[in-house]
């Protein structure tokens, strides 16, 4: 079952051991790495002279960079066979960073010859392509683990269930698992339990009506309100009748019932926020139901003593065996799902696939500052408005593994910028989302710089990084902003101008500037796109390997427990062009 190699590095290597030797050393020592991965920041782009591009990257680099076309550069980077010659032949020094990041970059390839299971149609209800892909081929991989791991696993827990696609189809043939299906908000877990009733793994459940006093009900609104949905509605919003033995909920507020029978599978929903991986809170809630028996949340919680008493007995520790599973977990869920294995008795094996690296707090505190161009407080290049700063000193932060938290004088830390580009997917960038993507993050740029001219922010004078400017943050504007550099601005002081919290000097500062004068600047500055979109793509490139530290530090962490875990690895488990973060976390117990 765990393929050749533990985790999945390039042939240059003969063992893991020398990978993440190799790794470690290259990602510690190499400034211009550390800058392009968390030393570059938006904001810094224009605001000083020269550019950022001019600071970063070395003088060979640059004219040869500004002459490739975005896609063209794309394809070197990523692509292109190296050892071939080249007309336009790249400085030896660009091309040796190239193969060094290549080098050190976890493979994304899936073995050749594998075959996914097709999702029955009910079963997929709800689901777009990309995630047919993905629950198909994980619901594979997890029953193989299962089977594999030796243990009788007798519950499959879904960390950050969401809308329950995974669980849905574990508990479905031809898998027919008991899942519990674990989320924080109440709503994914209403509106999961609405697409069991549609895949069939769970009923609505059934309820003795009243028509005679549905009716009094609706014939008591008055004429205006007298039409077929405003009588559904009144029924809703007017007390109805005290009826023994009739129920008079809407149809939305009924409850999904749950069939259990021998050898079929069967599902559970746990509301609750995980903080760390004790799973204790949910397994106390977990009902392990044998023989055949229909049991809905409300009658469980309704049952007699001697009920209650049967299905505590049904569902004690000893007879509880999981596998946690997650696809796409954020930040920090993922390390408390793969620390499960460890802390808890009951958890015999893990599958773990992270996403939002940028959601991840830091067990360490801020870096060193080893380049003059890390702005150490400031939130990701696009970070999504309204999101924080995650605070140092985390436990569960990264990184997990011992060997990362001590490696030189003060352990690997990646600040919140290194881990947001870290799920970048360049290798799936196509020639017009790029132009977009690039063309939006250069106005935002380029607005910074017309701010700073313009007075409305100044630089601050105790940074760390001397050419930071104060933040502006703005977040999404209407898509008919991005049209020109001037309507991007007019959309953008439209929205500061509606936050009194900003307390920005616009008007004062920019209140009369002219459309003209906004599309002269644009002229004046237009061919620093190019300079932008050349270093975005030398981050996103070299970020390969941010994410590369992170999915071998969990790694790291799961060998660190040798008195407990029997055996890890990481490998794909998705094609990378549907789902970039396609890297899953294996973990058995002895």
């Amino acid at each position: 079952m765990p393929p050749a190699k533990p985790i999945p590095f390039p042939d240059d290597f003969g063992t893991a051991d020398e990978y993440v030797d190799s790794l470690l050393r290259f990602s510690a020592s190499s400034t211009l790495f550390q800058t392009l991965c968390g030393g570059v920041h938006i904001l810094d782009f224009f605001t000083s002279e020269p550019s950022l591009y001019h600071k970063v990257i070395p003088e060979e680099w640059r004219s040869w960079l500004l002459a490739r076309e975005p896609m063209d550069l794309l394809d070197f980077l990523m692509r292109d066979e190296l050892e071939q010659p080249r007309e336009d032949e790249p400085p030896e020094s660009l091309t040796a960073y190239v193969k060094v990041i290549r080098k050190h970059s976890l493979r994304r390839d899936l073995p050749p010859g594998q075959k996914e299971t097709k999702l029955a149609r009910h079963v997929a209800v709800g689901m777009i392509p990309k995630k047919v892909h993905e629950v198909s081929r994980f619901s594979d991989l997890v029953s193989q683990i299962a089977e594999y791991s030796g243990e009788q696993i007798t519950h499959f827990v879904d960390f950050g269930s969401g809308q329950n696609y995974l669980g849905r189809a574990l508990a479905s043939p031809p898998y027919n698992k008991h899942v519990v299906a674990v989320e924080s908000k109440e709503l994914n877990v209403k509106g999961a339990k609405r697409m069991d009733i549609f895949a069939g793994v769970g009923e609505r459940e059934k309820v003795m009506r009243n028509k005679k006093a549905y009716r009094q009900i609706r014939d008591s609104v008055t004429p205006v309100e007298s039409t077929k949905d405003n009588a559904r509605r009144a029924v809703n919003r007017v007390k109805p009748p005290v009826i023994a033995g009739v129920d008079f909920r809407p149809m939305k507020d009924l409850d999904t019932v749950y069939t259990h029978t021998e050898g079929k599978g069967y599902m559970q929903y746990v509301e609750a926020t995980l903080h760390n991986g004790d799973l204790s809170s949910v397994v106390g809630q977990i009902e392990k139901i044998e023989g055949d028996t229909k049991l809905s949340s409300s009658r469980i919680a309704n049952s007699d003593s001697a009920d209650r008493e049967a299905l505590d007995s049904m569902s004690s520790p000893e007879k509880i065996r999981i596998m946690a599973v997650s696809i796409h977990s954020c930040g920090n869920l993922s390390h408390h799902a793969i620390r499960s294995l460890v802390l808890n008795t009951t958890v015999q094996a893990i599958a773990i696939v992270g996403c939002c690296y940028n959601l991840l707090s830091s067990r360490l505190g801020p870096p060193t500052l080893k380049h003059p161009h890390l702005r150490r407080n400031l939130q990701a290049i696009n970070a999504p408005e309204g999101s924080k700063q995650l605070s140092d000193g985390d436990p569960h932060g990264f990184p997990m593994s011992e060997r990362l938290a001590t490696y030189g004088e003060e352990g690997f830390r990646l600040n919140i910028t290194a881990r947001m580009m870290a799920v970048q997917a360049p290798q799936n960038w196509a020639a017009k989302e790029s132009d977009s993507f690039f063309t939006r993050h250069f106005y935002r740029a380029l607005l910074q710089k017309l701010f700073l001219d313009y007075g409305v922010v100044s630089k601050i004078a105790d940074s760390d990084s001397p050419d930071s400017t104060e933040p502006v943050s703005i977040g999404s504007l209407r898509k008919g902003c991005y049209g020109s550099f001037t309507t991007y601005v007019r959309g953008a002081l439209e929205k500061l101008k509606q936050d009194p919290e900003k307390n920005l000097p616009l008007d004062d500062k920019m209140g009369g500037i002219t459309d003209e004068e906004l599309e002269l600047y644009w002229l004046q500055h237009k061919e620093w796109k190019k300079e932008l979109s050349a270093i975005w793509s030398l981050m996103a490139f070299s970020a390969g390997v941010v994410e590369s530290l992170i999915v071998v530090d969990r790694w790291l962490f799961l060998k660190e427990q040798k008195h407990l875990v029997r055996d890890c690895w990481v490998q794909p488990v998705f094609e990378y062009q549907q789902s970039p973060r396609n890297l899953v976390v294996v973990g058995l117990k002895r």
